[in-house]
């Protein structure tokens, strides 16, 4: 169940409890700072394990300090990325779903409040997005292997297998108006996504096969369906040696796609909505996450209570329990600018994307400083406050 307004806990509840749990709770309000983390980079790295990830959550969990993750990645339910991260890192008690922010979370909110119907969904394996798009309240949710299943001829050079249609594929009416485009994860046939995208774009309100009359159109920025993007980055950090590709690259194709196809002038870029670090929106919305976890964690719900409490999508916490937030990343143009630019305290790490030669022209320096691993930077912070670790 999900509700739909963010509440802290006050000092007056605190006077209403047992002397035991009153103790117990103002104990806790004491540590008036919490983590947030990226994942790949910083926890993990592709499949594999950082070391120091295990023994760095274990000293959190051992003196109760609230932290959430928040990455850029996604294409699944919170769930399995939470069930991801604590087996391949191995930490015990494992990581709550509601400790999880992907880039596209925050349309758990969006699905509450803009009355979108039927939505196009956008990345992740097999179906693993049409369940997202569920899970979060979609009703008619269409992946582009529908789309290629009514009609091969869309996409000539799919990579689609009988195999995944029989599996993935559901019946749509192609007549019907979709109504946004939901891109919640990296494409894994980049060309069908390209072209049913640019279609959908370029349509007449959203209807599949049709074309709408440029000529006709006052704002030419402005794409026959609103598109969404779940984040901006389009380089980050696996197990090979050098940075990938990310969603990123998806929006740059697109938007130039775009450009062309409209005939916009230089100064013109296509509309579009892009969540995830370092926008504003994306800070927002975890702070609200992690204020809801504090919340738990104070009243020993953090196990059994899976109630999560959202905000309206776009607001600030009118208050919060932390005097800082601290943001550890390895990636200088989204977890380190994203963390200045909000006015949290920003930990750089040197187990992902950056490398000690880009300090220098880096978009935005760490507040607090380069860390070898998560490890020393949870230590040096922890210590920094007057916890002896």
């Amino acid at each position: 169940m999900i509700l739909t307004r963010c509440s802290v806990l006050s000092l007056r509840t605190l006077t209403r409890l047992p002397v035991c749990s009153i103790h117990t709770t103002l104990r806790r309000l004491n540590k008036d700072f919490a983590f947030v983390f990226d994942i790949d980079g910083v926890l993990i790295r592709g499949k594999k394990p950082i070391l120091q990830a295990k023994p760095a959550l274990e000293i959190l969990n051992q003196h109760k300090i609230p932290y959430i993750l928040m990455t850029n990645g996604g294409g699944v339910l919170e769930k399995v990325k939470a069930d991801e991260v604590t087996h391949i890192t191995g930490i015990d008690p494992p990581i709550s779903p509601l400790q999880v922010v992907q880039s596209h979370t925050p349309i758990k909110a969006l699905a509450l409040n803009y009355g979108y119907n039927r939505v196009l969904v956008i990345g992740g394996d097999g179906d693993n997005a049409r369940e997202v798009a569920k899970d979060y309240g979609f009703q008619d949710i269409i992946l582009p292997i529908d789309i290629v299943n009514e009609n091969p001829a869309v996409s000539p050079h799919h990579r689609f297998t009988e195999e995944d249609f029989r599996k993935y594929a559901k019946p749509i009416d192609v007549s019907k108006p979709i109504d946004a485009i939901l891109v919640l994860n990296d494409p894994r046939d980049m060309g069908t996504d390209i072209q049913i995208v640019q279609d959908l774009l370029n349509s007449e309100v959203g209807v599949l096969g049709t074309k709408r009359n440029i000529h006709h159109i006052r704002n030419l920025e402005e794409p026959a369906v609103p598109i969404i993007f779940s984040n901006n980055d389009y380089l980050y950090a696996n197990d090979y040696k050098l940075p990938r590709f990310g969603q990123g690259e998806f929006r740059i194709i697109t938007e130039k796609l775009y450009k062309v196809t409209n005939n916009l002038k230089k100064h013109q870029k296509l509309e579009s909505f892009i969540l995830g670090k370092p926008y504003k929106i994306q800070y927002d919305f975890a702070h609200h996450v992690l204020i809801d976890w504090h919340n738990k964690l104070i009243k020993d719900e953090h196990l059994a209570n899976h109630e999560q409490v959202l905000p309206q999508l776009g607001t600030e916490p009118e208050d919060t329990p932390f005097k800082k937030i601290y943001m550890v990343g390895d990636n200088p143009e989204s977890d380190i600018k994203g963390a200045n630019d909000n006015g949290w305290e920003s930990v750089l790490l040197r187990t992902g994307v950056y490398k000690d030669d880009d300090y220098d022209t880096m978009i935005a320096k760490p507040t607090v400083g380069v860390f070898n691993n998560v490890e020393d930077a949870v230590i040096e912070i922890l210590e920094s406050n007057g916890i002896k670790v």
